[in-house]
């Protein structure tokens, strides 16, 4: 068997982003990496929504990116640090729209190692130099030049290389045309290393070293290093140099804890600030505060820096310069924005900031904060050693949201069903941290935002949209054809009915479109009208008592099917008249439909027309003497339970197609592939494209007696969101089935519960007052109160930090469909780590949703102070939960299963089997031996247990009933790091562990499950099995390295009709599926496919393809669907030598890729 992988949702978490002018034009763009893909998105700086130029998989992990440009450029190149021991440098093609290769240099060995550069870039501010770093040691400076016709050359490395030390951050100093200067935030160890006690390590410095390449001698010299007071966490370039109008004072600003500090070689004294912290904040006191990122714009006249804390304020810096000295450091409180990983500001005047975790936003700036009331913060400001200035934070008020991008990221866990009873199921998705998570619900589907919805007289067959003259930008009129009569609106600022367009409104209308260059045609059964600009009216009535049936219009051509299967053509000549052609086609069935495409630019006529008869033929009539053909490479979906109506609409500027049936669909050609996607809105009928000033690229249809004007703005999205909050990062959650309804844990660590919040408020404004004089006392309950009466959204400003070991939790009952909750809330520092569904035999009536708590429990090293479990039983069919009692446990309980009317749950790394009890859970029996260290997951099927260990993969234990033992009879030999399992057969299991791997493990078919637990130890020594391990070993089947830690797996059918699927999710918001191939020659032709595209298109960051899928584990088993479908987007040529290996035409090959998606899914 033979499984192939297919990814239905992109990671949508972004590990960093940059900004540039990666195609040349005066555009800006922003590069975002998302774990393993690259992305450019360019925002449109008129309405400031974001589109998707081009994203692409590199198969290797990309672990920073920075964009460079040479001096006297106008275009940006990108350089990548990957874990290919590679440096890579790119630049974007926008005619071909790709990432194209301009330099590929290898420096070391694969993977992401300590001593291997890749995890740090840092780039001259003139983009004559770029250094790459590893963590420990290792320093490469590589040179960038241009050769006499105008290409990017690169340099062999000069190294820069220092034993014992760890690098934190690096970037490129800006010192103009001086010789490039680098800076490094280090630390060495080697004394913190010998020392034996330890104090050396308490005591160890960071130093701030700058390196110099000095361009004359080729070499890189350790110019300066001193030693820094506070840990450092980044550092800031500040703009430098005197040329182009910015006198900036260059050298760069230290971000640390609680402070952020200027330094500069030379004279330059240090300037420091404390960083401000919030006016009565609920934070741990101790904590300290760091910037977490920054962005920096810089113009002719000025420059200044957004640096962000990690509650998400964020400040913006200045420096007060003195000549070339700076005297000091401003901070002014700006905005709150969620935690970001990156931030890019953009010469058109938008922030993007890409999230830590969920949604990312494009802001526009609308002041920049110079001339509001906020005080601004100096370091000139005397203050005690320690003190730290206050501000207030406040919703927005120099940033103006523009646009929101969907991210999945985190998805901690998924269930796939169909609970609104919509024939294809939902992916119901837990994602997010923290008070921005969510419960989302995933629709395979475009989102339909509605413009406008308006009432018609009656129910209508057929819309129309017309432009007055061919060069138009925008549409004029909405034409709308009834049984006995057809209504013509105008486009304007409003939409209204007129009289005076020529059209004929007595009778119902078959088709009508603009002709020529200005005149419009209108086509009834009774003949055609065609309508000259200056309101002429030519009339061609139909022959005797025959109706026109049919017909097919573009600008140059009308054909039209008379009753009986007659068809006349007319086409235009140069004056613009209509002309008919005196032959006319007799065929042999009555016409059902006919099409004609539009004319290609500086032809006369389209040359095919395209009728489909009664006798369930489609014939191509040629309309050019000199053309013939005939049709290939038909593809098949099946669309609805309703005959298929097509329309053609324009989408992005090119032709797209919209089809309907009991859905309707779009199929459209997106970033080098077609896609076919239903659009998630109700039943329409009828369509035609619309295009005004407010809706460029609209649709106008009819549903039932409606007239709608829609708009599709996230083309290329597989699924559209509905998000319900949450108020803690949900862990686990079931769905009761007979309900529909979803029971969801949700927990949080360093968090406060509710009623803590509370007290500590109640606290903090009891110590405002007695801190008060007496003379005070008013203006401190005044203070007092408004801080009670404070409410800030934690979504935005984040929820306050309790300190390590701080836990709270909550229980939640969610109906998904009209997202009403009930909530149970658990006590300060209980945290819920597990869930299960159990029908207790003794009570078979009701239904029992048991939740494992620990109590206490510190992350590292890990300490409990006990657990419970708590059982609850669900009542009024599900839709309440009613607490029954709570079962202590002496260690933390990391799984719960239901199993043969009994509950299977885990304490620590023991097994045990409860059944229900009146004042607590009965334990039946448990297994004491043998599982090594935690079970993170139980699955039961008939008389096994499959238990999986937090580090030694999968445990199969036998439940004897009779004898009340649970006896491990086999394991597997390879140790894996499990977060989640899903059980496939009785003797097969598949896996997801945390560094991305799946892995299916199947027991060989000669394993005896009916073992003896031996209570003696006198069994015979042969049968103890290797290192106290089961005497019985399973195997591997399949292997597949994903590249994302895996946090669900489940079996499911994900269309209607569709076969099964494994499904997985993972921690960067991607969802994906491994389908199985059903016949030996699919399976060949898909090896073949991915051994040729490994050899003719080796992954973009220089990884090679076969090693990256085979990180962990050599790959075994699994052919990846994400590089066969790169098929699509290579060169031409190649396509066709790779189609010709393979015996095939390119269209062939790329049908098969199509099937294969559309068999399974999506």
């Amino acid at each position: 068997m033979y499984l192939y992988n297919l990814t239905l949702q992109r990671a949508s978490g972004i590990v960093c982003a940059v900004h540039g002018n990666f195609s040349g034009s005066k555009h800006q763009e922003i590069l975002v990496a998302r774990g393993k893909i690259l992305e450019l998105l360019r925002p449109d700086h008129m309405t400031g929504k974001v589109h998707t130029l081009l994203a692409t998989e590199v198969f290797g992990i990309i672990r920073s990116i920075k964009a460079f440009r040479l001096t006297g450029g106008n275009k940006d190149y990108i350089v990548v640090g990957s874990d290919s021991g590679r440096i890579v440098i790119l630049e974007y093609n926008p005619s071909k729209n790709v990432f194209e290769k301009v330099h590929q240099e290898t420096f070391g060995k694969s993977g992401c190692r300590r001593i291997v550069p890749g995890q740090y870039l840092a780039i001259d501010p003139k983009g004559r130099a770029v250094m790459t770093g590893a963590i420990e040691k290792q320093k490469l400076v590589y040179i960038l030049n241009r050769d006499s016709q105008a290409r990017l050359t690169i340099s062999s490395p000069l190294e820069a290389h220092k034993s014992n030390t760890l690098v934190y951050d690096m970037v490129g100093v800006d010192v103009g045309f001086e010789n490039p200067l680098f800076a490094c935030l280090e630390i060495d160890y080697e004394e913190a290393d010998a020392d034996p006690t330890g104090e050396a390590a308490q005591k160890a410095q960071q130093t701030l070293t700058f390196y110099e390449l000095d361009l004359g001698l080729n070499h890189v010299v350790r110019k300066y290093s001193e030693p820094l007071e506070e840990h450092a966490n980044f550092l800031i370039t500040v703009p430098g140099g005197h040329e182009g109008g910015t006198e900036g004072p260059s050298g760069v600003l230290i971000c640390s804890e609680n402070y952020i500090t200027y330094k500069n070689l030379g004279d330059q004294h240090d300037i420091r600030c404390p960083i401000p912290r919030r006016r009565n904040d609920l934070d741990d006191p101790e904590r300290g505060m760091i910037f977490v990122c920054s962005a920096t714009h810089k113009t002719k006249h000025m420059f200044f820096f957004l640096a962000q804390t990690e509650q998400g304020d964020i400040f913006k810096i200045t420096l007060e310069t003195d000549e070339d000295m700076v005297t000091e450091i401003r901070l002014k409180y700006f905005d709150t924005v969620p935690v970001a990983t990156s931030m890019c500001v953009l010469k058109t005047g938008f922030l993007f900031v890409a999230s830590e975790f969920g949604n990312h936003y494009l802001y526009q700036i609308a002041h920049l904060g110079d001339d509001d009331d906020e005080p601004e913060f100096s370091s000139a400001m005397p203050l005690e050693e320690g003190d730290t200035f206050f501000y207030a934070p406040r919703g927005l008020r120099n940033l103006v949201l523009v646009d929101e991008l969907e991210s999945l990221s985190p998805i901690l866990s998924c269930q796939i069903a169909d609970l609104a009873n919509e024939d294809t199921p939902q992916l119901y998705v837990a994602c997010g941290r923290g008070p921005r998570s969510s419960l989302r619900v995933l629709r395979h589907g475009l989102e339909v935002s509605e413009m406008a919805v308006s009432e018609l007289p009656g129910n209508p067959n057929a819309v129309w949209t017309v432009k007055k003259k061919a060069d138009d930008q925008y549409d004029a009129y909405i034409i709308v054809s009834f049984v006995n009569a057809t209504l013509v609106l105008s486009i304007g600022e409003t939409v209204e009915e007129v009289t005076d367009s020529g059209f004929l409104g007595t009778t119902p209308t078959l088709a009508c479109a603009q002709l020529g260059d200005d005149a419009l045609v209108q086509i009834y059964p009774e003949g055609i009208r065609h309508i000259r600009a200056d309101k002429r009216v030519n009339e061609w009535k139909a022959p005797g008592r025959k109706t026109i049936q049919k017909c097919a219009v573009n600008q140059r051509q009308v054909v039209i099917a008379l009753t009986g299967g007659e068809l006349v053509y007319f086409e235009m000549d140069p004056t613009g008249q209509l002309n008919e052609y005196t032959e006319r086609k007799e065929l042999s069935a009555g016409v059902v439909c006919m099409a004609l495409g539009t004319v290609p630019s500086g032809e006369q006529r389209s040359r095919f027309l395209a009728v489909g008869l009664e006798d369930n033929t489609v014939r191509i009539i040629s309309l050019d003497p000199s053309v013939t053909g005939d049709l290939s490479d038909t593809r098949t979906r099946y669309l609805g339970s309703k005959p298929v109506k097509l329309f053609r609409v324009n989408m992005q500027g090119s032709e797209s197609v919209l089809a309907m049936s009991s859905r309707s669909w779009l199929s459209y050609y997106y970033q080098n592939r077609f896609h076919l996607t239903p659009l998630s809105y109700e039943i329409l009928e009828f369509a035609s494209g619309f295009s005004s000033n407010q809706c460029p690229e609209g649709i106008v249809a009819i549903s039932t007696n409606t007239l709608r004007i829609l708009a599709l703005e996230k083309l290329g999205a597989v699924f559209n969101q509905v998000s319900h909050p949450l108020e803690y990062t949900p862990r686990k959650f079931v769905i009761h089935p007979e309900s529909g309804s979803l029971i969801i844990i949700e927990t949080d660590h360093n968090a406060y519960t509710e009623e803590t919040k509370l007290q500590r408020k109640y606290q903090m404004a009891e110590e405002m007052r007695e801190a008060a004089g007496e003379e005070e006392q008013e203006l401190a309950n005044e203070m007092a109160e408004s801080f009670l009466s404070e409410q800030l959204p934690e979504a935005t400003f984040g929820a306050p930090k309790a300190g390590p070991g701080m836990w709270a939790s909550l229980l939640r009952l969610m109906d998904p469909i009209q997202g009403k909750s009930q909530v149970i809330r658990l006590e300060q520092n209980e945290a819920a780590l597990s869930l299960g569904l159990v029908k207790f035999s003794s009570h078979p009536d009701h239904q029992y949703i048991l939740v494992g708590v620990t109590k206490d429990y510190q992350l590292n090293p890990r300490q409990v102070g006990g657990g419970f479990i708590y059982t609850y039983r669900l009542v009024k069919e599900g839709q309440e939960l009613e607490f029954v009692h709570k079962t202590p446990v002496e260690d933390i309980p990391g799984a719960i299963c239901a199993h043969a009317g009994m509950a299977i749950v885990s304490v620590g790394n023991l097994l045990r089997v409860y059944s229900l009890g009146k004042k607590k859970l009965l334990r039946k029996c448990e297994n004491k031996v043998h599982i090594p260290n935690f079970i993170v997951s139980i699955q039961a099927l008939g008389k096994r247990i499959y238990a999986c260990d937090i580090q030694e993969s999968v445990f199969w234990v036998r439940y004897k009933r009779s004898e009340s033992q649970l006896v491990i009879f086999a394991d597997d030999a390879t140790p894996r790091w499990v977060n989640t399992s899903c059980l496939l057969d009785y003797d097969t299991i598949a896996l997801g562990d945390k560094f991305g791997n799946i892995s299916v493990i199947r027991l060989p078919p000669n394993v005896n499950d009916e073992v003896d637990e031996d209570p003696t130890g006198n069994k015979a020594l042969w049968d103890r099995g290797y290192l106290n391990g089961a005497s019985q070993k399973a195997e591997a089947i399949f292997n597949f390295h994903v590249g994302e830690n895996i946090l669900s797996l489940q079996r499911a059918t994900l269309i209607p009709g569709g076969s099964e699927s494994l499904v997985y999710t993972t921690l960067s918001g991607s969802i994906g599926a491994l389908v199985p191939f059903t016949s030996h020659e699919d399976h060949d032709f898909f090896q073949h496919l991915e051994m040729h595209l490994r050899a003719e298109h080796p992954p973009l960051c220089g990884r090679d393809h076969l090693a990256f899928r085979s990180f962990y584990f050599p790959v075994k088993n699994v052919i990846d669907g994400d590089l066969c479908e790169q098929y699509n987007s290579i060169d031409p040529a190649k396509q066709r030598s790779i189609a010709e290996d393979l015996d095939r035409q390119p269209s062939e090959v790329s049908k098969k890729l199509e099937d294969i998606r559309t068999r399974y899914a999506f």
